[in-house]
């Protein structure tokens, strides 16, 4: 496994991670989820991503109830704060109220005292930043964070969050988590030379596109395919599984067969590709796949093999002008 730095931060979060979105606590029982906590930390993943909104709370408490079998230094656990988490009026966003409190209620389930990486799961526009950022500060100088950083903000917002943390001589925030894969690039114009501007490291969500990236819907919709059980990810991922993007997906896949390895392997690998890229985060319902994915880390694609993706993909965002 191969370990990068979290941006310029001092620790080192494996390149492959583990999250539990859409698996652990609900679509994955929880048997096999440890499986594959399990499997993740063998093969030397030593980053594992949760959130407290993950399926209500049980994502965190799945993988709390594996981790303790470890010893906990050995392992980077995040989770992230902001979606509502009840009907309460004030068990939502980023005040320092649902801050301060959701911190204690995500230790609890995860059963540990600190978390290596809390985010601030959505920017929320009906809290001051300033706030933010110092009920973070708050909770670094409390020893139950080490770092702090967003997730899904604009290059704009990271700026703020950035410049109110020097003004006021606050922790900076360390990471930001985006979504990032071949058919959604959206970060690569803004979002990705700020993070790098400021040393915040970059840890991404989705690479495979909710399975788009394997290639297991090169043929159709499987029976079993997230896409076939319908709701709201199913939703998501229509508006990506176009003709167009299956073909592009296939296309791909005769280049990963050339090099002996699988199409999901040639995605993470591609994104692996930049060195603004700190982890990207996994999901895996069964072992297997966590074998699979962690052995991406290794693949080096050659500058030949990343133009002949380029050109199928095709896609590359326009960079701001200057």
């Amino acid at each position: 496994m191969e370990y990068r730095r979290l941006g310029r931060a001092g620790m080192k979060v494996s390149a492959v991670s583990l999250g539990a979105w859409l698996t652990y606590g609900g679509m994955v029982e929880d048997e096999m989820a440890a499986r594959c906590i399990h499997t993740a930390i063998e093969q030397g993943i030593n980053f594992i991503d949760v959130a407290d909104v993950y399926a209500r709370g049980r994502a965190e408490e799945v993988v709390g109830s594996v981790i303790k079998e470890y010893k906990r230094s050995d392992l980077a656990i995040s989770s992230k704060v902001f979606w509502p988490m009840s009907e309460n009026v004030n068990d939502r966003g980023l005040s320092r109220k649902h801050v301060m409190e959701s911190v204690e209620k995500s230790l609890k389930r995860l059963g540990t005292d600190y978390l290596d990486i809390y985010f601030c799961h959505r920017f929320d526009p009906e809290t001051p930043v300033e706030e933010v950022v110092r009920a973070m500060d708050d909770l670094i100088h409390q020893g139950k964070v080490l770092y702090w950083g967003t997730s899904v903000w604009s290059a704009a917002q990271i700026e703020e969050a950035v410049g109110t943390s020097r003004l006021y001589n606050c922790y900076l925030p360390q990471v930001e988590q985006p979504r990032y894969n071949m058919l959604d690039r959206h970060i690569e114009p803004e979002i990705m030379p700020t993070a790098a501007k400021h040393g915040l490291g970059l840890t991404v969500w989705s690479p495979l596109a909710q399975g788009i990236l394997t290639g297991k819907y090169n043929e159709g919709i499987p029976e079993d395919s997230r896409l076939a059980s319908g709701g709201q990810v199913a939703e998501w991922m229509k508006a990506e599984l176009t003709e167009e993007n299956v073909a592009k997906v296939r296309r791909l896949t005769q280049i990963a067969q050339e090099l002996g390895i699988s199409m999901a392997q040639l995605a993470l690998a591609w994104i692996l590709r930049r060195p603004e890229i700190s982890s990207v985060i996994t999901g895996a319902s069964k072992p297997s796949q966590v074998e699979s994915n962690a052995r991406a880390a290794a693949i080096k694609l050659s500058p030949d093999v990343l133009e002949r993706i380029e050109a199928i993909l095709a896609n590359a965002p326009a960079q701001p002008q200057m």
